[in-house]
């Protein structure tokens, strides 16, 4: 057993049972607490600290006061994802906590899953009992597949969800996205690399192995059927989907793909490296790019396995994985190069208002996700105060499909049934210098 596979086995297994004994835990105080049998009601005063003499006693079922707007959100606030969820709050806090609509203050209400599908579920069940408006900004596809059906049962709507998973692309008018979608992103750079000379062949996946990895490669297969491939390129992809859609997990030894998984919320990397190395063995392709579906720490650490075995793949990853994490650790490990990012939301340094008055009010805490936070949030606001007449689910939906706006430069399109406001994707390249805009220039080289 090499050295990597003893220090993920115990990494695997202590984070395993830390999340089952924390989620075994909040299910027999769920379970056995007096308080689930209490109105809901005297909870959440409890929880605001809600004065005897204040008039604004009653959570309504809507989650709308005569003081307040409760919103919730879900979300890793703790755990391996937890820079992805704090900075997720961070802006949404900037940007819409304490804000009067309608002489009306928006409280926002943040629980924490770990990143966790189980986790997320029960969360989002004890914020409707407690009462909420909306849900906003929650982080991840695995999660949201657990959450949106909850959602939708009690007629909530899902808010800026950070994610761009098909999942939350279907027709419902309950479903409210800011970004633009994994297979926008994808479709992306598969483009960008069959422009720069790579074949259809040589595109490979490295994804994790949940609803997260399969939205990026179903946004990979799809790309390819846009570039009119071969049909034989396609069947691969195929092959594992419908693997994957029966509910195996892992690796299929005699199933051969150009795709390797790895396991959520663990550090392995190996098994999936692997499997791209028995693609290229046996049939003699070469990966030459690998698109990836995963979080900043995994992808890195697979990224330096990579480069450390002497493979000149390049490695792009989606808006999900964290640019300033993912940075960090690259350079941890020494990599400078072959590394790829999309990202929707404009670039940190431009002058734009949105993003200057995001800068001024996050400071410290300012990055692409924060600043998605915030974005997400200000767009919500400016639909919440447009709101003609009384505030209501209904009203809220009405105006949220006649929106149509400018936001400090960004703009916001709701119209047409569209189900998400904005169709913005960018790349960025790794240099020694960090990650930079994509160039022309910088394609010959980088696919060398």
């Amino acid at each position: 057993m090499t050295v990597e596979k003893k220090i993920d086995k115990q990494q695997n297994l202590s984070l395993t049972i830390l999340v089952g004994c924390m989620g075994f835990m909040m299910i027999c105080t769920s379970a056995c607490s007096p308080n689930r049998l209490r109105n809901p009601t005297t909870d959440v005063q409890l929880n605001e600290n809600v004065d005897s003499k204040n008039s604004d006693h009653t959570i309504s079922q809507a989650g709308i006061t005569k003081q307040t707007i409760r919103i919730g959100s879900v979300l890793a606030l703790e755990g391996q994802e937890e820079i992805l969820g704090n900075r997720m709050k961070s802006g949404l806090q900037a940007a819409l906590d304490g804000q009067l609509v309608k002489e009306k203050k928006i409280k926002l209400i943040f629980e924490n899953d770990y990143y966790e599908p189980l986790v997320a579920r029960q969360k989002t069940q004890q914020l409707i009992e407690s009462g909420i408006f909306f849900m906003i900004g929650n982080v991840g596809t695995p999660t949201a597949k657990q959450t949106l059906p909850i959602l939708q049962q009690n007629n909530i709507p899902a808010v800026g969800f950070f994610t761009g998973s098909q999942l939350l692309r279907s027709p419902s008018e309950l479903i409210i996205n800011y970004r633009a979608s994994y297979a926008q992103e994808i479709e992306t750079v598969v483009k960008m690399a069959l422009n720069a000379g790579v074949k259809s062949s040589e595109i490979c996946a490295y994804v994790q192995d949940d609803s997260y990895g399969m939205s990026g490669l179903k946004a990979v297969r799809d790309a390819l059927v846009k570039a009119q491939v071969e049909e034989k390129t396609l069947a691969p992809y195929d092959q594992v989907l419908e693997y994957k859609e029966k509910g195996n997990q892992g690796n299929d030894n005699s199933l051969l793909s150009p795709v390797g998984f790895y396991p959520r919320n663990t550090p392995y990397v190996k098994e999936g490296y692997n499997s791209l190395k028995q693609w290229e063995k046996n049939t003699g392709i070469n990966c030459r790019l690998v698109i990836t579906a995963g979080t900043a720490s995994n992808i890195a650490r697979f990224i330096n396995l990579a480069q450390g075995e002497g493979e000149h793949w390049v490695v792009s990853s989606l808006s999900f994985t964290h640019k300033e994490e993912l940075q960090f650790n690259l350079e941890e490990y020494g990599v400078t190069d072959k590394v790829i990012i999309t990202e929707v939301v404009p670039s940190l340094d431009s002058d734009i208002p949105i993003v200057q008055e995001a800068k001024s009010k996050l400071k410290s805490e300012f990055d692409h996700v924060s600043l998605e936070g915030y974005i997400v949030g200000k767009m919500t606001l400016k639909i919440l105060k447009t709101i003609p007449g009384e505030i209501n689910h209904a009203s809220f939906l009405k105006q949220v499909a006649i929106s149509k706006f400018d936001l400090g430069g960004i703009a916001i399109d709701f119209t047409q049934n569209r189900t998400q406001s904005s169709d913005l994707v960018l790349i960025n390249i790794f240099t020694p210098q960090g990650f930079q805009d994509l160039k022309k220039d910088m394609l010959r080289d980088m696919f060398q």
